[in-house]
């Protein structure tokens, strides 16, 4: 019988712009996926991937500071036959959040969207102005199906060779529906936080 796997994000309160302080926030449990991986001919069979996500990682248009406090995990465990990518996404004190997505990229630069996670693995956003989101705000499955940009049409290898020499990453998206854009934490349609995504071992 496996073991379960526990992801804990500790976050505590944040300000969240200049004139709304959020509340606290609890110590927040979410099952993730089984500690052990069936054993597979497929080298990536049963790996588990992932990153922390932060406003430090964000490359912003010139003159913009991202100040947020927003923090999150994007979680990832893929199958035995190395086909399918399981996924959690996790945030905590982000404002606004419309849609979130795996780039192929390099660190330290901004790069086109190759999955979308949030609010789906279906290419639509969601709502602008929606307001604090906090724990798993989406979960699902990823095949070769839901590549799109410069993979579509290429096999789940396709992205895992961009996850391992470093050049994937996960970005959240936020958009308070006022013009203009990028006024502060809860208004960057290019991007609040975001992380490179990094193998995590079985």
């Amino acid at each position: 019988m496996s073991r379960a796997a526990w992801l804990l994000v500790a976050l505590t309160s944040f300000v969240g712009c200049s004139s709304q302080v959020s509340q606290p926030t609890a110590p927040l449990q979410v099952p993730v996926f089984s500690d052990s991986a069936a054993t597979s001919p497929n080298a990536n069979g049963g790996k588990n991937l992932g990153t922390p996500l932060s406003a430090d990682e964000e490359v912003m248009p010139a003159g913009i500071v991202n100040t947020s406090k927003a923090r999150g995990n994007a979680i990832f465990q893929l199958n035995a036959a190395g086909t399918v990518l399981s996924y959690k996404l996790i945030v905590a004190n982000i404002d606004n959040a419309f849609m979130a997505h795996i780039h192929r990229g390099p660190a330290g630069t901004n790069a086109p969207i190759v999955v979308w996670l949030f609010p789906s693995t279906a290419v639509s956003p969601g709502p602008l102005g929606a307001g604090r989101l906090d724990g798993v705000i989406a979960e699902g499955t990823i095949t070769a199906a839901n590549f799109i940009g410069p993979l579509a049409g290429q096999p789940m290898s396709a992205l895992l060779d961009a996850i391992s020499s470093g050049n994937a990453y996960v970005n959240v998206h936020t958009n308070d529906g006022v013009s203009p854009t990028n006024t502060g934490p809860g208004d960057f349609p290019g991007g609040e936080i975001r992380g490179q995504v990094e193998h995590r071992g079985r």
